[in-house]
């Protein structure tokens, strides 16, 4: 037999099951749980996934980096005179990068949250099974942890970050008499 599957009478049956076999040297076997036996033969199929899923928010993560400068940069200009009397009337650069940086900040995090809630509402509990070549069914389930609505967070925190800084900076250097003929 490669397995054998036992029903036990509860936490403490698996390590006295363990103890026992232990103690018989004809016995040469691996006791473990049923989760940690299927976890076990779908070790190498969920490193795939998972890598495939790295690359997958990669590619979203750069793409939304540059909706983030798109949308700052026509923040930025379409604000060009107001950004300008904040200037004229002695605003430096620091405060308007300041102000740029928590629009875009904010602006990441409504959307964060929003996808948070959003993945949630679609995926939190959901199942999905796979059939394999050699006829095996995977069954995976989906939850949405705090921790993972955590990472979303600060991975879309840091887009916002990265969206927002080089439209500051122009918005920082922009000289007030050009921005103010300009607009």
């Amino acid at each position: 037999y490669s397995s054998v599957r036992l029903a036990l009478d509860g936490a403490a049956g698996l390590q006295t099951v363990k103890d026992g076999l232990a103690a018989d040297p004809r016995v040469n076997v691996d006791v473990e749980t049923e989760q940690q036996y299927y976890s076990g033969q779908t070790r190498q199929f969920r490193a795939t996934i998972g890598m495939l899923a790295g690359v997958v928010t990669a590619i979203m993560a750069l793409g939304a980096t540059f909706a983030a400068l798109n949308t700052m940069y026509a923040a930025v200009g379409a604000r060009t005179r107001e950004i300008a009397t904040l200037r004229a009337l002695g605003f430096g650069g620091g405060p308007v990068v300041l102000s740029v940086m928590i629009e875009s900040l904010l602006l990441a995090l409504a959307g964060g949250i929003a996808g948070a809630l959003l993945a949630f509402a679609l995926f939190n509990n959901m199942a999905v099974s796979t059939l394999g070549s050699n006829f095996t069914q995977v069954v995976f389930r989906f939850s949405v942890t705090p921790e993972l609505v955590q990472t979303g967070l600060v991975i879309a925190l840091a887009i916002g970050m990265i969206g927002g800084l080089l439209p500051a900076l122009r918005a920082a250097r922009l000289p007030v008499t050009t921005a103010l003929r300009a607009a």
